[in-house]
């Protein structure tokens, strides 16, 4: 297995455990929740702080992503039904194999990305939707958009970090702590003050230190090594691991949707990691 690919299934694999833990913090205003865990997780970049020192611009951009994303997104489900703001949210992996040739010019789009990325997209409709009733409404057009630019942000980051000057995986670590203090900033002006429990301080050092941390460190390596085309489609998985992990530690089950869900994602998968990297210029 190719290191890319590696490192995408860490991230992966640390990002479907996000909702497991978060249910343990359901009480934690959203804002707070975020802007303590990104805290942490710049913690996990630490050792390496003097590497934190980047340009501007890719400091901002780093903001642009990781505040701005979770900024939108749980505005997002303030104003829409979780159901639709996160399935709205869930196109992210799609835009980033769409987009690929648009951020990145010498990356051309071939049809087993396109298939892929829409097997992926179809598996991830079953597994957020389940067996809830899906509906979009008028009334809801707010949070539907605000879901829709935070997918779009997400995937836009993940493609730019490839157009700014190169930087040190380590600088996440200043990303997360930048994006952490504006969304403690974004707690005080929002939401009513919260102090944490001995043990939602231990669920929040868990989420920090993986989900909210070393995720997206592996994240930044997967998409400085590998191909964003398949990447966005192995990003698929994350809805899958998600509720797997709910169910499984969560008292629920299995279910037929999952399992088709599971053979949509693979099958996605697989055909973007088969399709040509690079074409001849």
């Amino acid at each position: 297995m190719k290191p890319a690919t590696c490192y995408a299934l860490a991230a992966i694999a640390l990002w479907g455990s996000l909702a497991l833990l978060s249910v343990r913090l359901t009480a934690v205003p959203p804002f707070l929740l975020v802007g303590l865990a990104l805290c942490l997780g710049g913690l996990v970049g630490l050792p390496r702080w003097r590497d934190w020192r980047v340009p501007g611009k890719t400091l901002l951009l780093g903001c642009y992503g990781l505040f701005g994303y979770h900024f939108c997104l749980f505005l997002a489900l303030r104003y829409a039904p979780a159901l639709e703001a996160n399935l709205i949210n869930y196109l992210w992996p799609l835009l980033i194999v769409l987009l690929s040739p648009l951020f990145l010019p010498d990356l051309r789009l071939g049809v087993r990305h396109v298939l892929g990325g829409a097997l992926g997209l179809g598996g991830c409709i079953l597994i957020v939707a389940g067996k809830g009733e899906l509906s979009l409404s008028g009334q809801h057009g707010l949070g539907y958009a605000l879901a829709a630019v935070a997918a779009l942000m997400w995937s836009s980051y993940s493609l730019l970090t490839r157009r700014v000057a190169p930087f040190p995986t380590a600088a996440v670590g200043g990303f997360c702590l930048a994006s952490g203090l504006l969304s403690l900033l974004a707690h005080a002006l929002l939401e009513p003050a919260y102090t944490p429990s001995g043990a939602e301080w231990g669920y929040l050092a868990l989420l920090g230190a993986g989900p909210m941390g070393a995720a997206f460190y592996c994240w930044d390596m997967a998409l400085k090594r590998g191909d964003t085309r398949a990447i966005g489609t192995l990003a698929y998985l994350t809805p899958l691991l998600s509720t797997s992990l709910l169910a499984l530690f969560g008292g629920g089950h299995f279910g037929w949707q999952a399992a088709v869900a599971l053979g949509l994602i693979l099958a996605g998968a697989w055909l973007g990691n088969r399709a040509p990297r690079r074409t001849a210029s």
